[in-house]
């Protein structure tokens, strides 16, 4: 049976704890979509691991780990991320992570591209990752993209790429500095030690289920960032969400034992698009400075706010999760009063909103509904169980749970894997 691991808000939740904390039961963790625009750090026995494209799943050395269908991949990335993993000390890493043939390259062209179309939207940038991901989705999307499996076809991938770089220079001009030739010339050493990597995955997936072996899968990004259901265009470029999983890893949905969503205790997110809880304030400062809150993969600052219940409770209505994850609680502990969104009021009727808006417009202008709450002001880190926790700390996760109308199975204070909470099984 599968356990899924989802971020329930705009990502950088906290997901990649969770997975390693769950990954010791598991013989097989995968990733389904996104690529190295994600980041998940963790922390093990005393050492920092980063992760971008390669699952969480390769700390637990009995685990066989997996890059989807889904996922679209920097073959230098690829390699260099696992270099790095095994300098730090993770043992036959290389022979216990998969890729799917049926996955998009995302090629240096793509980076370039995914840059120069930045730049071009100015003011209204999208704030990406520049890691070349939605220019990679969008070849794909018309086509015209090169999945992992004709890597190995030198003839026909050399054509394709040609053809893209073609079509990209009509666009861009001189302003595309880019040498195709190049690139191809990588690839040839590229093909040679990419091969004992490369798998059909559709095989494996279905032998693990058939085997009801455990299986733990790794959402990247988070439901507000999904293509279809976020803040759309201030979104990555695949479905982030629950839907994700199954069209990138083709797995039995009869066969998922729980959907957990990552919650952080408060709200965060990266770049540009709407933000109604966002804090500019001392809190927000507050909050990014405690929390550590830079990016994994960008190093850049994320903006601030407080907990918005409106988007955790929409975001469970997409991603039916069974229970819920809440991150970085201990953030809090130094603030005498809390504030939590609860609802959406239309700035025109004065009607609480029924959902989450998909018109940015009039996002930009909902007046936020806040419920205070009394901070506990003591510290939660090295709380054993829920009932070692300051009464108002109690509170605050009674009243996530009871909004969101979900359990919350577990609770982080803090960073190591040992500042966790599980309340039930």
């Amino acid at each position: 049976m599968a356990t899924i691991v989802l971020g329930a808000q705009w990502g950088d939740e906290g997901k990649g704890k969770l997975v390693d904390i769950l990954c010791p039961t598991v013989k097989l963790c995968a990733r389904a979509q996104g690529g190295n625009n994600a980041g998940h750090t963790i922390v093990a026995n005393g050492v920092t691991y980063d992760f971008h494209l390669l699952p969480s799943g390769l700390i637990n050395p009995e685990c066989t780990n997996l890059i989807g269908s889904g996922v679209v991949v920097h073959v230098p990335s690829f390699f260099k991320e696992l270099k790095d993993l095994e300098a730090k000390g993770l043992q036959n890493a290389k022979d216990r992570i998969f890729l799917s043939d049926r996955a998009q390259v995302v090629f240096d062209l793509h980076q370039l591209v995914d840059g120069l179309e930045e730049v071009e939207l100015g003011g209204k940038s999208i704030g990406t990752t520049r890691k070349g991901i939605g220019p990679s989705y969008s070849t794909k999307a018309t086509r015209s993209g090169v999945r992992i499996a004709e890597i190995f076809n030198e003839v026909t991938f050399e054509e394709k790429l040609r053809e893209l770089a073609r079509g990209f220079k009509k666009r861009y001009g001189d302003l595309l500095q880019y040498d195709v030739e190049e690139e191809i010339s990588r690839f040839k050493e590229y093909r040679r030690d990419l091969a004992p990597f490369v798998v059909d995955a559709i095989p494996l997936i279905q032998s693990a289920q058939q085997a009801s072996l455990p299986i733990l899968i790794e959402g990247a990004n988070a439901l507000m960032l999904d293509l279809d259901y976020g803040t759309y265009p201030y979104v990555t470029s695949s479905n982030t969400g629950l839907g994700g999983i199954f069209t990138g890893l083709a797995i039995n949905p009869a066969k998922i034992s729980s959907i957990i969503g990552v919650v952080k205790a408060y709200t965060t997110r990266v770049g540009g698009g709407p933000f109604p809880t966002e804090d500019l304030g001392e809190d927000g400062t507050k909050l990014q400075e405690i929390g550590r809150e830079f990016g994994v993969t960008t190093g850049r600052k994320r903006r601030c706010g407080y907990l918005d219940l409106v988007v955790v409770k929409y975001s469970a209505a997409i991603n039916h999760y069974t229970s819920l994850n809440v991150t970085k609680l201990d953030v809090l502990d130094t603030f005498p009063t809390l504030k939590v969104a609860t609802a959406y009021i239309h700035p025109d009727t004065g009607e609480k909103l029924e959902s989450f808006p998909a018109d940015l417009e009039l996002l930009s202008r909902i007046k936020v509904e806040y419920k205070e709450l009394k901070g506990w002001e003591k510290s939660t880190t090295g709380a054993a169980t829920f009932w070692d926790l300051p009464k108002e700390a109690r509170e605050y996760v009674d009243f996530i749970e009871n909004f969101v109308g979900i359990k919350v199975q577990y609770i982080g204070t803090g960073p190591g894997r040992e500042s966790m909470i599980k309340r039930f099984d």
